[in-house]
This record gives C-alpha cells, sequence and structure tokens, in this order.
C-alpha cells in the first residue's frame, strides 16, 4: 500500500488516484466509524464517499500529518451530521444522542476561541494517555466511534455493567481533571 504522503502528495497534485488509494488503504476504517455511528450500510456508504470528496476539497490548502486521523475525523464529523439530520424528529433520537449527553456532564460546549479548543485537545490527549489500557479503550469506543455499551462489552468479553462503571468513572475524572485545570462546564 502506498505510503501516507505519497497519498497526500497525489491530493495536492488533484489527481484522483487520490481518492482510489485512500479507499484502498482507509475505506475499511473510515467505514467502520460511519457504520457505527448510522448502523445502516448504505448510509455508511454515501457518507465514505462524502469522505473522499471532503478530504479532496480541503487538500489543499491541509496538508495532513496522520492521514488516518484526518479522514476518520471526516467521516465522523459527515457522520454525525447525517445521524442528527435522519433522527431529527424522531422520538429518542438513538445512541449518538445518548454517548453525547453522556459526555456534556463533564466537557464545556465548543468555545470560539482557537486556543481554548486546542487547550481542552490537549488536556484530552493527556487524560486518555492516563488511563489504564481496558478504559481508554473503551471511553474511545464509546465517545468516538459511538458503540453501545452492550457492544463494547461483548468486543472486550467483559460484562456490560463493567462498562457502564468504568465509563462513568472516567467521566468523573475527566471532569474533576477539567475542574483543576480550570476548565469547566
Amino acid at each position: 500500500m502506498m505510503e501516507d504522503s505519497k497519498i497526500v502528495e497525489l491530493y495536492w497534485l488533484r489527481s484522483e488516484k487520490a481518492i482510489a488509494e485512500s479507499e484502498q488503504k482507509y475505506g475499511k476504517y473510515c467505514h467502520s466509524i460511519a457504520n457505527g455511528i448510522l448502523r445502516s450500510r448504505e448510509d455508511s456508504e454515501e457518507c465514505v464517499n462524502d469522505t473522499w470528496l471532503a478530504a479532496w476539497n480541503a487538500m489543499p490548502p491541509h496538508r495532513p500529518s496522520r492521514l488516518a486521523t484526518f479522514l476518520g475525523k471526516i467521516t465522523r464529523r459527515i457522520a454525525l451530521h447525517r445521524a442528527e439530520k435522519n433522527n431529527a424528529g424522531k422520538r429518542g433520537g438513538g445512541e449518538v444522542p445518548l454517548a453525547i449527553g453522556e459526555l456534556e456532564e463533564c466537557i464545556p460546549a465548543p468555545r470560539e476561541d482557537v486556543a481554548d479548543e486546542a487547550a481542552l485537545a490537549t488536556l484530552l490527549d493527556r487524560f486518555l494517555e492516563g488511563l489504564p489500557e481496558m478504559t481508554r479503550t473503551m471511553f474511545l469506543q464509546r465517545y468516538w466511534y459511538l458503540r453501545t455499551c452492550r457492544e463494547i462489552a461483548r468486543e472486550l468479553g467483559v460484562g456490560e455493567s463493567r462498562v457502564k462503571v468504568r465509563l462513568h468513572r472516567a467521566r468523573a475524572q475527566l471532569r474533576e481533571m477539567l475542574e483543576k485545570e480550570g476548565i469547566g462546564l
């Protein structure tokens, strides 16, 4: 498979081969993200196709150093937008609002100041690095990939209640850390 830097260069050269190489290298990864959020193969397929278009439009001017992260963020944003649109007016709303609601307990609302957002991102990275590996995996599966607690438990071979307890404790630790750093709700 082609190296990420070469794929990015293809985008900058406006070569359509960039999209084919992205699909080959990161298609399954992006489909996994989209499907975890949307729970629909058809919607996920459209979302991933939109990801390639968004990447095409973003490069240039962006030159991502981590192509997987860059494409994953685009896919996640598009899938969340589509899930919000799909669930508009529906009762309950599904897993996405539930997971986001859990995090709203401890993470402040988005801010206009880019420096504040960068500081929050740095603190979140530090928080995740400090978690035990299994708890970190659970946290990322729940709040990045938006998996259900049942799916996480099944994947990790633990009980669903164990996942819920660890996530609850991790959110409490995150809230405490952010408060100590002066970042409150």
